[in-house]
């Protein structure tokens, strides 16, 4: 049995994104007002707070203005406004047409909304943080939970030093048991925690499947006479088939840079589709390319998107603890937007601790999360765009855009119907026998690059000797049952080049994995035909270091 330094907190809150941030904030304003003392706790897997911050992001102020209302005069990163919103249909490689914003939904509309880094927005938020005395400590992972008497009682952090074998090196230090009255769990999109919460505690049994996501960004230096700050483009169609949703971004940031991207939703049926490649191929119609051309590309990154909505919301609150932002799923996606959603979570969790805590006896359960987040805009917002993305998915991307122009615009999200996708995206996958091939054209080193070259403006990085936190349950089923049925799609859906196939000297194929390279999209946990693989947090301060994602 492993000795474990113990330290006590009131509240200790996984992950320093903005539903953390915005938790930790809250809980702290509260405390202050009331005159308690509340010793808050938040732990960052990343190697500083923002390194895993991975977002768009045009970014609705709504939750900000009630966190901070002077957060303009307190330097927050949020100076960008949005002047013009473009949306295009991309029928091909060369053809495009620009939607009149009367046929466009509402929700894409960004009157009074900002480009931003949601990095350099969390690290700002971070010090705001600090300087309530909230602690915060980047570097270390939340690698399993404490549970006693069916109650959380906190977590525990990753071991540091540990070998290949999981065997302890020279360099072995144990991971801290961090205890809590409560533990707020707001690790991002398919949280390795969050996700055992669930099971465990049995949170989306009323509740459709979550459904996802992969969106890819890059950030490139351009021509200044290209560049037009505040424009924000969006599209649909090409690269993307009729069987494949989703759709593509620019977004016209500060300092002559452009912020490009795509979202892939994760329930496309062709196993030999590279979403990876897609992101490529979609950078040289016109549209992009009239723009990139000549610029360069100085980051790149990959992030799964929680886009299931208000039918996929589990059960959020649990004994000891709450599920927050985008590891709950609360993420608008008729908005394209999940960080002012995020904060707010954090809030009501926030509100629904300080007033538990208060209380003779405090409950282990928070059900009053529940009835302050049925009062609350952010349910209002997720309500009214409950039908969004199951339209898409079973109405198709003309159909189901025109329903949800008619039901954003004129009935407000207020129709009387229900729509919903009860089908996991891993089980959308034709056999490969069944599905077309898709040839790819080699990146031209200009607009389009390989996967190798796009890790590598990640800054991504592992401790090398240390143990895989890509689990396989089953070693055997990447080649005796994904090779033979979906030609093992883990070589294409993964964004990074972790894993592959390849040959040993006596022909026999083998899976190999290289998880040096993976930046932590999680794409790998979601999309696994045989859902074999499991996504695990790998030492602290491990994966990307995006420098203002």
């Amino acid at each position: 049995m492993v000795e474990r330094e113990t330290m006590e907190f009131d509240v200790v809150i996984v992950g320093a994104g903005p539903a953390g941030l915005s938790c930790a904030i809250r809980l702290a304003q509260q405390a202050q007002e009331k005159q308690q003392e509340l010793m808050i706790c938040v732990v960052e897997k990343g190697s500083e707070v923002g390194a895993h911050i991975l977002s768009g992001a045009v970014f609705e102020t709504k939750a900000l203005d009630e966190l901070i209302p002077d957060w303009a005069g307190k330097g927050a990163p949020v100076t960008t406004k949005v002047t013009a919103d473009d949306i295009y249909l991309f029928k091909n490689e060369q053809n495009a047409t620009k939607l009149p914003h009367l046929v466009v939904p509402k929700t894409f509309k960004n009157d009074g909304n900002y480009i931003v880094s949601m990095g350099n927005v969390c690290r700002w938020l971070a010090e705001q943080a600090e300087q309530l005395g909230v602690e915060i400590f980047p570097g270390f992972s939340a690698h399993s939970l404490i549970v006693e008497d069916k109650q959380v009682k906190g977590i525990i952090t990753g071991d540091m030093g540990l070998d290949k074998e999981g065997q302890p090196k020279d360099s072995y230090m144990p991971g801290m048991e961090l205890r809590a009255k409560y533990t707020v769990f707001a690790e991002g999109c398919r949280g390795h925690l969050g996700k055992t919460l669930i099971a465990e505690f049995d949170l989306d049994k009323d509740a459709s499947p979550q459904h996802y996501g992969i969106g890819f960004k890059e950030i490139w230096q351009v021509d200044p006479s290209k560049h037009k700050e505040g424009l924000v483009v969006h599209g649909t169609g090409w690269p993307l088939d009729n069987d494949t949703h989703g759709g593509s971004f620019m977004y016209h940031a500060e300092n002559n840079q452009v912020v490009v991207g795509l979202i892939i939703d994760l329930n496309y049926s062709n196993p030999h589709l590279s979403p990876f490649d897609e992101f490529q191929r979609m950078k040289h119609h016109a549209t992009f390319a009239s723009v990139l051309e000549g610029g360069e590309r100085i980051a790149y990154g990959a992030r799964a998107i929680a886009k299931g909505g208000f039918h996929s919301l589990p059960k959020m609150h649990f004994p000891g603890g709450l599920l927050v932002g985008c590891d709950a799923g609360t993420l608008n996606f008729a908005k394209i937007k999940g960080n002012h959603t995020a904060m707010k979570s954090g809030m009501l969790a926030a509100d629904a601790i300080v007033e538990a805590l208060t209380q003779e006896n405090a409950p282990s359960d928070l059900h009053s999360f529940a009835d302050k987040f049925k009062a609350s805009w952010l349910y209002d917002e997720l309500y009214q765009s409950r039908n969004f993305g199951p339209a898409m998915h079973k109405l198709g991307r003309i159909m189901g855009g025109a329903y949800n122009m008619i039901d954003q615009n004129i009935f407000s999200g207020s129709l009387p119907f229900t729509i919903k996708d009860e089908h996991h995206d891993y089980a959308q996958l034709k056999l490969a026998s069944e599905a077309d091939k898709i040839s790819y054209p080699k990146p031209d080193g200009k607009l389009s690059f390989d996967k190798l070259s796009s890790v590598f403006l990640s800054n991504t990085n592992h401790e090398e000797v240390q143990p895989c936190h890509l689990h396989l349950k089953d070693a055997e089923i990447p080649i005796s049952v994904n090779l033979d049925k979906f030609d093992e799609p883990a070589q294409r859906y993964c964004p990074a080049g972790v894993y592959e196939v390849s040959e040993n000297e006596q022909g026999d194929k083998q899976f190999v994995i290289n998880a040096q390279n993976c930046i932590h999209c999680k794409t790998c946990d979601i999309k696994d035909p045989s859902q074999n693989i499991t996504w695990v947090t790998p030492e602290g301060a491990g994966g990307p270091n995006y420098p203002n994602m």
